[in-house]
């Protein structure tokens, strides 16, 4: 049985912790594109949890891109240019799963094309009301620091805010992309160590600059930022875990 399956969840929680291993599983290679996974009988059966559950959380992997029925031939695990990696769930599967450091730089090239832009724009169009959730969203994010979860939530609802303040709905439906890279690029590299530097300078000067309605100071800032991001987190991928660390001292 999964770690994650408990007798006696909610039927939405089963089917949802199926999706969530199954997709783990999925991102990670154990199940490769063209492979069939097993039946929902024998899913089912290996896991103890009802048929429903199980054709459920299949139905989430589909829409998400993950996989494709068809009668007869199964449940089947199609071609990661299929994959949606733009949803949330998908991108946190893979780094849960241990990103590649291509799915990293491209996640980063995403955000270097978007975010310099909807800083710019929202240095243009912002109103009062989300400067001041900005500087709040700000404020929380220096108290509790990006180690908390408290602090990660702020920095991402900071980056969401700039999107809203575009005014531009298309852009503004990317805030939950750009959110999940933005906190799970965050997570990954906490995990690895102490952050090395202190990202709250990068966020005041975009804060700044968007406060004092330069669009090109804003492109500027935010691009300083996510670079900056980039070379964090691109440390974080070549270095050990510390367990990784003691293993070797150990055996050294």
């Amino acid at each position: 049985m999964s770690a994650l399956v408990r007798p006696g969840q909610p039927a939405a929680r089963i089917h949802g912790t199926i999706a969530h291993d199954l997709g783990v599983a999925i991102v990670s290679g154990k199940y490769r594109s063209g492979e069939i996974l097993p039946t929902e009988i024998e899913f089912s059966e290996r896991l103890k949890v009802s048929r429903s559950a199980y054709r459920e959380a299949v139905r989430t992997l589909a829409a998400k891109g993950l996989v494709e029925s068809r009668p007869k031939t199964g449940t089947r695990v199609t071609e990661q240019a299929r994959w949606n990696l733009l949803d949330p769930d998908v991108l946190a599967w893979f780094f849960e799963a241990e990103p590649s450091p291509e799915l990293v730089n491209g996640l980063f090239e995403l955000r270097l094309i978007v975010e310099p832009a909807a800083a710019a724009l929202a240095a243009a169009r912002r109103d009062t009301r989300q400067l001041t959730r900005m500087r709040e969203a700000l404020m929380r994010m220096e108290q509790h620091t990006v180690m908390t979860a408290e602090g990660r939530d702020a920095d991402r609802e900071f980056h969401a805010i700039i999107l809203e303040a575009t005014g531009n709905p298309p852009l503004v439906c990317l805030a939950s992309t750009i959110g999940a890279g933005v906190h799970w690029t965050t997570v990954y590299k906490a995990r690895k160590d102490e952050l090395p530097r202190d990202p709250m300078p990068e966020h005041w000067k975009v804060f700044d600059a968007i406060a004092a309605g330069g669009p090109d100071d804003a492109r500027a800032a935010m691009e300083i930022l996510v670079r900056a991001a980039l070379q964090d987190t691109s440390r974080a991928l070549k270095r050990p875990t510390p367990a990784g660390r003691k293993r070797r001292s150990a055996a050294s």
